[in-house]
């Protein structure tokens, strides 16, 4: 192969990237935020996400084990109402990820400890990966970032 070609191979992958990095960042965050999600919906009847149900304090008393049951159920059925809607929608993407991190390992340790590699290795490992890259461009984040001023 000559220079040239390389070059030519070399812009048309980097034209590729460009095309597909926002998707690709886009599409990590979403199964995971599925996930949560539809476990927050398992602890709440209607929309009240203030309000968990006998069930949710249940499990969290007596199968999940936490220190602090009543407190536990409260703020895992906030955060996983809340904290997968900013991975989706890109906003304050990082700071979800980290949250939702949180919440794996803790399940990881505390709740389900035999599903590392059934599941919570994948979580984890997608939530470290948006974590590390940020949103890109498919985000609410990024459309933030660029109206800010450069001197910010």
């Amino acid at each position: 192969m000559t220079n040239t070609v390389i070059a030519r191979l070399h812009h048309a992958l980097l034209r590729l990237q460009t095309v597909l990095e926002p998707l690709a960042l886009l599409a990590l965050r979403l199964p995971v935020a599925v996930v949560f999600w539809r476990s927050a919906r398992t602890k709440v009847e209607g929309w009240n996400i203030f309000a968990p149900t006998d069930g949710a304090f249940f499990l969290f008393q007596h199968e999940y084990g936490l220190p602090f049951p009543v407190l536990s159920t409260y703020a895992a059925t906030l955060a996983e109402h809340v904290l997968p809607v900013l991975l989706v929608l890109g906003l304050a993407t990082r700071l979800g990820a980290l949250g939702m991190l949180v919440m794996t390992l803790v399940i990881q340790i505390f709740v389900y400890p035999d599903a590392w590699l059934s599941a919570h290795m994948f979580w984890a490992t997608i939530l470290f990966a948006v974590l590390a890259l940020g949103p890109g461009k498919l985000s609410l984040d990024h459309l933030i970032a660029r109206r800010l001023p450069a001197a910010l």
